[in-house]
């Protein structure tokens, strides 16, 4: 689940962002619709813990944010939340299963090779698991980088621009994929966008 009580951030230099109070329930679906420019990443990126907010609160995953130590924080991050940023973040320097080992490391818990098999299986990319992300396409890229979010079952999935640059079909698969995870994990799921075909998919 997801609370959020008289929440703002001002970028400096910036006039603050004020947003709404929400209560979004755990496995239900959010839409953060807006051009660029208003908002949209800056509340994921509260949501996710990556900033704090400059007034309000925000609970997520029965998790009160504002407060917390940054190892705490990270720590919850890794543990609760998938994230799908705009910009994938893949390791180069690692393979498919090596990006995905690395949620484990973070998450300070045992690795399951097993587990990152089935995860890699279940988006249809574990013949991919030891190639480079150089040696990915962008569809085959966005499916591992799904995969890695939803590997420990979050809470929580963010998802930022996820239909950005791609072509109706790959979009439909895209927003496909991101629901069927989220119905896998009964996770709540945030999905910010400025892609009208996603609110007519939802």
């Amino acid at each position: 689940m997801i609370q959020t009580r008289n929440l703002a951030f001002a970028h400096p230099g910036a006039a603050p962002l004020v947003f709404a109070d929400l209560d979004v329930p755990q496995g239900s679906t959010l839409l953060l619709r807006g051009a660029s420019g208003s908002g949209k990443s800056t509340w994921l990126s509260l949501a996710a813990g990556l900033r704090s907010p400059s007034v309000g609160q925000i609970t997520v995953a029965r998790q009160a944010l504002v407060g917390m130590g940054n190892a705490a924080r990270d720590l919850w991050r890794a543990q609760a939340i998938g994230f799908l940023p705009q910009k994938l973040h893949l390791s180069d320097a690692l393979t498919v299963h090596g990006n995905l080992a690395l949620v484990y490391f973070a998450a300070g818990l045992p690795q399951d090779d097993a587990a990152i098999r089935h995860a890699l299986d279940a988006l249809g990319v574990a013949d991919l698991a030891d190639r480079k992300p150089e040696q990915l396409s962008g569809g085959q890229a966005q499916r591992v980088a799904l995969a890695r979010a939803v590997l420990l079952a979050p809470a929580v999935i963010l998802a930022d621009e996820p239909t950005a640059s791609l072509d109706d079909d790959a979009a439909r698969a895209a927003l496909d994929l991101l629901q069927t995870s989220a119905q896998r994990c009964t996770a709540t799921l945030v999905i910010a966008t400025h892609d009208r075909r996603v609110e007519q998919a939802l």
